[in-house]
């Protein structure tokens, strides 16, 4: 039997503009279903604070919209890595990562699940049809992952 791990999943874009709320749209999605041993998180960006709690699970999944990422998702291990230049506004998954390991002592393993968006350009509330389809194969796929346990800490060594 596999030891249970604690996961954090961030959703993050901004709803108001059509498909960049991807990611807290699958944020939404996965909370409803009360997977054990997973929090959910949504928000329009990622900021220095969220390296604090990212120290706190042994794995991380950042989800956001992509315009140019294959269709219907990807699903990448994430490498942290230090920024070249510093905003408390706005960092990069990687700088999360970076700063969790180095001010927290964090190990936890990190993912970048893309999901193909196409409209950006206009305000309003509501994902594109395209755009919804993905979501469901992305939610199918992460809630998948988060059921069977142990599979996320094989999928960082593929």
């Amino acid at each position: 039997m596999s030891e249970k791990r604690k996961i954090l999943l961030i959703g993050y874009g901004n709803p108001a503009r059509a498909d960049d709320g991807l990611g807290p749209a699958l944020a939404e999605e996965i909370e409803s279903k009360n997977i054990s041993d997973v929090t959910v998180e949504a928000d329009y960006q990622l900021t220095i604070e969220d390296s604090a709690q990212v120290a706190e699970y042994d794995v991380v999944v950042f989800a956001d919209a992509s315009v140019n990422c294959s269709e219907p998702f990807s699903f990448e291990p994430l490498t942290a890595r230090e920024g070249e230049s510093f905003s408390s506004h706005s960092v990069e998954p990687a700088e999360v990562m970076a700063l969790a390991e180095n001010l927290f002592k964090s190990k936890a393993k990190g993912f970048i699940l893309a999901i193909r968006g196409y409209e950006f350009d206009r305000f309003g509330e509501g994902l594109s049809k395209k755009a919804k389809v993905n979501l469901q194969k992305a939610l199918d796929f992460i809630e998948s992952l988060f059921v069977k346990g142990d599979c996320l800490c094989r999928t960082a060594n593929m």
